[in-house]
């Protein structure tokens, strides 16, 4: 195999996990949109998790406990871990949007992490861009 064939096929590779990253952020900013715009708001209740019988050690992300707006109870795991902006302590109340048709789908307020998503796009943008400039100069 040539020097220029391997690079057709590194641009392909490249192409292809650029583009996988750039659909994931995009989807995951899309999905913020959404539970920002048709979410309910309510304050949820942090539940530590108990420790794990294994190791000893309590999971990285803790039970969310709230109440939808028809009263069914939900309690589902954080979709963020703790942080300094954003603790999650056992016994706080933190405020979420949730999805009134499927609750389990929400967004904790403050622990959005939209600059991640942000990151996916912009890599994925660059790798893809990477791999059209590859294929131009092989």
């Amino acid at each position: 195999m040539g020097g220029g064939a391997a690079a057709v096929v590194l641009a392909a590779f490249l192409g292809c996990g650029g583009l996988v990253a750039c659909l994931a952020g995009l989807v995951g900013l899309r999905e913020i949109r959404r539970l920002r715009r048709v979410g309910m708001s309510t304050l949820a209740l942090v539940r530590r998790r108990t420790r794990d019988v294994k190791d000893g050690s309590a999971g990285p992300r803790p039970l969310l406990q709230f109440s939808t707006a028809a009263g069914q109870v939900v309690e589902v795991f954080s979709p963020v871990p703790p942080s300094r902006a954003l603790p999650l302590a056992d016994g706080q109340e933190v405020r979420l949007r949730y999805d009134p048709l499927d609750p389990r789908e929400l967004l904790v307020e403050g622990g959005e992490r939209e600059w991640l998503e942000r990151v996916f796009v912009g890599s994925g943008a660059v790798a893809v861009l990477g791999a059209a400039v590859l294929v131009l100069l092989a």
